[in-house]
């Protein structure tokens, strides 16, 4: 027997996804009222109450990652690190509860864990449970940092973010042509690990290829630590030269790159002529002509 399609749902206010993935995709509340209510306040933004929990998160997130890195600082932690451990537990049954709240308010629960705050409000607990079992980890809950992104909603800024595909559209049609570049440069700096290897020997500390390749990694890289130096007039020549071909490789992929955003903005921009002055590249929003003002002309969408 045929089963009757399901019909949808209209998303609560706060719920839509953002263009740029930030926001959990396709989410509804559960069917009670407490979870419909809840689900306003704690995933939406547009109430007052939805705001003032995103205020309040916020601030409880920005706490606990400022105890996590005074944590790190010796003279504090000596004096104080029992009290950070009990702040830091206190803010982790916090985080873990709120993340329980949140399964529990959803009709669906996988597009939630699988969505990008799914995966960081996960992560921000986790490294202070696992330190149970691996002492130190819990340092790692820094990354709850990423959490304070909710405040583009709260400012209602959620539409900027939109202009960062751009930026995305541009790498990934530039990611071919950089994997060529980078699998070139992994070929040269084994090349010149290797020939350094033989120059200069374990004596003067290249003690094998793979130290031969960190070193020609940050020479091209023209960073020179200084931990490794050629001491033979040969390897200095060589070192020169991959100095040389370091400083023309680094233009090689932000040109790439550069290249492709151009393109991307073009495309962005409208192609019809002004029919005053003939000009025919306006922003893709615009309604007036940027050179003599007259009224654009729409084209249809096919």
């Amino acid at each position: 027997m045929k089963q009757p399609a399901p019909q949808p749902t209209t998303p609560l206010p706060g719920a839509q996804p953002d263009r740029f993935g930030l926001d959990p995709d396709g989410l509804q509340p559960g069917p009670k009222p407490w979870q419909r209510r809840g689900f306003e306040i704690v995933f939406g933004h547009r109430t007052r109450a939805g705001q003032l929990f995103d205020l309040l998160l916020i601030a409880a997130i920005l706490v606990s990652v400022l105890v996590t890195v005074l944590d790190t600082v010796p003279s504090l932690h000596r004096r104080w690190a029992h009290g950070f451990r009990i702040v830091e537990w206190a803010f982790t049954l916090l985080f873990t509860l709120e993340y329980g709240l949140r399964l529990a308010l959803v009709q669906r629960r996988i597009p939630y864990v699988r969505s990008f705050y799914g995966v960081v409000d996960l992560m921000a607990i986790l490294p202070t449970w696992i330190s149970l079992l691996l002492p130190g980890s819990q340092y790692l809950a820094i990354v709850r940092i990423l959490r304070v992104l909710r405040v583009f909603r709260i400012l209602k800024m959620a539409r900027y973010l939109g202009e960062a595909t751009v930026l995305a559209d541009a790498l990934r049609r530039s990611s071919r042509k950089i994997a060529v570049f980078l699998f070139a440069m992994l070929t040269l700096v084994t090349v010149f690990g290797a020939l350094m290897f033989v120059v200069e020997g374990p004596e003067h500390g290249f003690s094998s290829i793979p130290t031969g390749m960190y070193w020609a990694i940050v020479t091209v890289a023209t960073v020179g630590y200084g931990d490794i130096t050629p001491a033979t007039a040969l390897g200095r020549v060589i070192a020169s030269a991959l100095i040389l071909i370091g400083y023309g490789m680094i233009a090689v992929p932000t040109g790439i790159y550069t290249a492709e955003l151009a393109t991307g903005l073009r495309g962005s921009r409208k192609r019809p002529a002004c029919t005053g002055c003939g000009l025919a590249d306006h922003e893709s929003d615009a309604l007036h002509c940027r050179q003599c003002g007259a009224v654009l002309s729409v084209t249809p969408s096919a």
